[in-house]
């Protein structure tokens, strides 16, 4: 079995099934299998993930593989069922996941991830003035109310959960009144930017990350797609453990794995969940203000 990768039609149809595909490798050995949400273009993230998984191999002494997902709900799914022992998630699909699988626990976050926040974005023909995005913004731009906007995933933290309190928040509307019109979604951040910087939505949420790296990439021009608000703070992404862990790999294989984690230093590895400032520890109490917001605005089930 080659470390870190599986063929695509093998990782499509391990998360249609149950905990029963959870099949050890060729050699008979137990395989950890580990997925992340799909923030950014899929290809991409498999070509950045396989790497993680080689390293999570050589710390471990386990064989990993990176199984891709269809979606933030496919992620959820494949964790509850068992099918995924680790997940790259977003605050709100963390919490989802841990809400459904007893035992599951965040283990590692991105040094900014305790203090996260989402942009909103406009196009330059929207008629906004382009805020500066190193620092919270003060008043929320009212003017957005009818325009047309869309969110990311609709399971998505900094692109749905949280621009949808911070738009209830300030105007008292949930985000049908504000807009005029039904929730509108891309599916992605990296989607997000690109449909606002070609004027097919006049506005969107996004995380903060992925907007700065397409413009570093020079994917998208921020004097057409300008940052027009940047968020207050909120905790977001983390590494979620499933509770399995222990009883596959061994007493203490999760705080090994957690171990390996936060000594990810690797600028390379790293680039893959985009966290060049390193990892640190975490626990699913860091994520408490995600979990009572979720619950309240109905995204927990």
């Amino acid at each position: 079995m080659k470390l870190g990768q599986l063929p695509i039609f093998a990782a499509a149809a391990l998360l249609v099934c149950g905990v029963s595909c959870s099949q050890p490798s060729s050699d008979g050995a137990a395989v950890l299998r580990f997925t992340a949400i799909p923030d950014d273009n899929a290809t991409e993230l498999q070509a950045k993930f396989e790497p993680v998984a080689a390293y999570l191999s050589e710390s471990l002494g386990v064989d990993v593989s990176y199984i891709p997902t269809a979606s933030y709900a496919a992620s959820v799914e494949a964790f509850r069922n068992g099918d995924i022992q680790l997940a790259w998630f977003g605050g709100l699909t963390g919490v989802q996941a841990r809400s459904q699988v007893s035992g599951a626990v965040a283990i590692a976050q991105g040094k900014v991830d305790p203090n996260y926040h989402s942009y909103f974005i406009a196009h330059i023909d929207a008629g906004f003035s382009a805020v500066d995005p190193t620092a919270a913004s003060g008043q929320f731009p009212m003017a957005l109310g009818g325009k047309s906007f869309t969110f990311g995933s609709p399971s998505s933290t900094s692109g749905r959960l949280m621009p949808e309190h911070f738009i209830r928040l300030n105007t008292g509307q949930s985000p049908t009144d504000f807009f005029g019109t039904e929730d509108a979604f891309s599916g992605s951040h990296d989607k997000t930017v690109a449909l606002v910087a070609a004027g097919t939505f006049e506005a969107g949420a996004v995380s903060y990350k992925t907007y700065d790296r397409m413009v570093a990439e020079g994917k998208v021009d921020p004097a057409v797609c300008q940052v027009i608000w940047v968020s207050p703070n909120y905790p977001d992404y983390n590494f979620t453990a499933h509770p399995s862990l222990d009883g596959q790999f061994g007493e203490g294989f999760t705080k090994r794995l957690q171990s390996a984690l936060v000594g990810m230093t690797d600028p390379a590895l790293l680039s893959a969940v985009m966290r060049k400032e390193g990892l640190i520890a975490a626990t699913n109490k860091d994520f408490e203000p995600v979990r009572e917001l979720a619950e309240k605005l109905g995204f927990l089930r």
